[in-house]
């Protein structure tokens, strides 16, 4: 920490080196935190690596990226999704991993960082990568994050820059987090056009996307293998959309993130089975009267959930 005196010895700025010899964050008294020619890369070349970088040279940064196969390298090249190949991570100040899970872990364990350098993660599982970054001393500092928004097709030709616009980001934390690492996380997802910010721990992160994520490409996806299926051309209206829309996983990608949050998945299918359950056995006894009750339970916890945005738990912050 360097601290600037004026001439009558009072304390008149503060500064800390955090990235590099030739790196200053300017700390003022609301801990906002200015960047200087900050060299940004994504490791990670798909649909959403491709927009994060699209998105932030949309915002004024230049940026290098990685990726594990040529092709994806090549058309973020050819196409100015991004600035050039990185080739050595000693050099960035910040490092986003656009990769799943185990990916994500054996890339930040496989490579070096820069000291004091900001790697962040996106993500769908959160308890799993925090506990592999946090489990030995690193020389840069960790925050992890999670876009709420994606679309049904994969791929670095898919990428967009607006894709995040208006959308939430999910950034966890905990005891070992970087304030001023936290708070350069922060300044970059508004950025880079997000709409809502949402702060929370790893571990509450896990279980509400097992609800509100994780579940519904669950139930799509079992939904669409009844054999009814076929020939639905003009039976279908929104709800069915609604409910087959997801149902295409990627299986790997999606089994891996299942697994890596296998214990919160499972209680989450076994609230809906018995959901499911009860109103089976209601059309099964012929039960109107319980049926309409089962039914308006449901209603009244839906309208109900609308009331209440966040807890001392979770910080919501609208950005736009």
């Amino acid at each position: 920490m360097l601290i600037l005196y004026d001439s009558k010895h009072k304390k008149c700025s503060e500064y800390l080196i955090v990235l590099s010899a030739e790196k200053w964050y300017n700390l003022n008294n609301d801990s906002t935190v200015q960047e200087i020619n900050m060299k940004i890369c994504v490791a990670g070349l798909g649909i959403i690596g491709g927009s994060l970088s699209l998105a932030l040279k949309r915002a004024g940064y230049e940026v290098d990226g990685c990726n594990r196969s040529a092709l994806p390298l090549e058309y973020a090249l050819n196409n100015a999704i991004i600035d050039r190949k990185a080739e050595d991570l000693l050099s960035y100040d910040f490092v986003f991993v656009a990769l799943p899970p185990k990916a994500t872990l054996e890339f930040i364990n496989g490579n070096v960082f820069k000291d004091g350098a900001i790697v962040s993660d996106i993500c769908g599982v959160k308890k799993f990568v925090e506990d592999g970054v946090f489990s030995r001393p690193r020389n840069f500092r960790f925050v992890g994050c999670h876009p709420m928004a994606g679309k049904e097709v994969s791929g670095i030709e898919n990428a967009c820059a607006d894709l995040f616009d208006g959308a939430s980001m999910i950034i966890t934390k905990n005891a070992f987090t970087d304030g001023a690492a936290y708070e350069t996380v922060k300044k970059l997802v508004a950025e880079m056009g997000f709409g809502t910010i949402v702060e929370c721990s790893a571990e509450i992160h896990d279980r509400k996307i097992a609800y509100t994520s994780q579940l519904a490409h669950v139930l799509s996806n079992a939904y669409v293998k009844d054999g009814e299926i076929d020939c639905c051309l003009g039976f279908t209206g929104g709800s069915f959309q609604d409910m087959t829309r997801i149902a295409g996983v990627d299986e790997n990608m999606w089994a891996e993130l299942f697994m890596e949050n296998s214990s919160n998945v499972s209680e989450k299918i076994g609230t809906l089975t018995a959901s499911l359950n009860e109103i089976k056995c209601a059309i099964d006894d012929g039960d109107g009267e319980k049926l309409r009750e089962v039914l308006a339970r449901g209603r009244v916890l839906y309208e109900e959930s609308k009331k209440t945005v966040q807890n001392s738990d979770i910080f919501i912050t609208k950005l736009k």
